[in-house]
């Protein structure tokens, strides 16, 4: 397997299994239990909102702090790296899908919170030990997002925050939305996760959050005709498709302009030859969380420099 492409599947894919619907169904009775139905479909219950959880996705850890719960993690997966805190947070695991269970069971969790790639038999292994999961709803839209931080709130005790937060976070896109209206230009992108074989990269394809704010951003993304949510594309495919910007997904494992410039076929690129290639923080695009509107708005700012007052 593709060396970067190892560590996109286990971050990028934490949106890509669709795991039904993304809006829960959430009641809370007078004794404070909080019943909700998560995104295997399954009824979950607590008593009164977690006030020690454990993450096993890096999404997740971020939604938890997003909506003021932080202090309530006890646990998270080994690549919840946002906010800086997380660090601070046991380490119960997550390489290649395996977790530290008993590490889990030790911190005895009100709540641990799946979602993404972790599978249904993981679930059905942790409920086995006697813990209480979520398994957050697969958003697919900005709105989905929003829905699920929604969730993180109630289960938490943190509606309030939640609400406040999802507020600001629709205004921003809002925002976006007024600014990218009245403009005529659309420039093409090619969006790279992966160049280990710089003859056959690795790029975001349609039904992803990376084309999905591309678009919205004001952009094509070169990537959406291709088959697949995260597809190859061959440099024959590149130069019919002349972008004009390239974005450096995997600048994190050290791709660089300068590197993109010197590929063999790569040169008589416009967006090469114009200096339009951009390292990206690929985080703020793989996320689903409230990261995604940060994304959006540096998205904005190397299509469209300026529009954003």
């Amino acid at each position: 397997m593709l060396r970067k492409l190892t560590f996109a599947i286990l971050t990028l894919a934490l949106f890509l299994a669709a795991c039904g619907s993304a809006t829960p169904v959430a009641t809370e009775s007078a004794d404070t239990a909080i019943t909700l139905t998560d995104g295997l479909g399954r009824t979950v219950t607590l008593p009164a909102a977690a006030q020690s959880v454990v993450s096993l996705t890096p999404a997740g850890t971020e939604m938890l702090f997003a909506v003021g719960a932080g202090s309530q993690v006890v646990g998270r997966d080994m690549f919840s790296d946002y906010p800086a805190e997380a660090a601070s947070i046991q380490d119960i695991g997550g390489s290649m899908g395996q977790y530290n269970l008993e590490a889990i069971v030790a911190l005895q969790p009100d709540l641990v919170l799946a979602g993404g790639i972790n599978p249904p038999e993981l679930v059905a292994s942790l409920e086995d030990l006697g813990l209480t999961v979520y398994f957050l709803p697969n958003p697919v839209t900005l709105e989905d997002m929003y829905a699920v931080l929604e969730t993180v709130g109630a289960l938490t005790g943190r509606g309030s925050e939640a609400a406040a937060l999802v507020e600001s976070l629709t205004a921003r896109v809002a925002a976006v939305d007024a600014a990218i209206m009245p403009l005529s230009y659309q420039p093409s992108v090619y969006y790279e996760l992966d160049a280990t074989n710089p003859a056959q990269p690795y790029t975001a394809g349609p039904g992803t959050f990376v084309d999905l704010l591309i678009q919205r951003a004001g952009g094509y993304n070169i990537g959406s005709g291709l088959e697949g949510q995260w597809a190859t594309i061959s440099v024959e495919q590149l130069l019919v498709a002349d972008p004009a910007i390239i974005l450096l997904g995997d600048a994190a494992y050290g791709e660089t302009p300068e590197k993109v410039a010197v590929r063999p076929g790569w040169e008589t690129l416009s967006a090469i030859q114009s200096g339009q290639v951009f390292a990206f923080d690929d985080n703020l695009v793989s996320r689903p969380g409230p990261r995604l509107v940060d994304g959006l708005e540096a998205l904005v700012e190397i299509l469209h420099p300026g529009v954003l007052k």
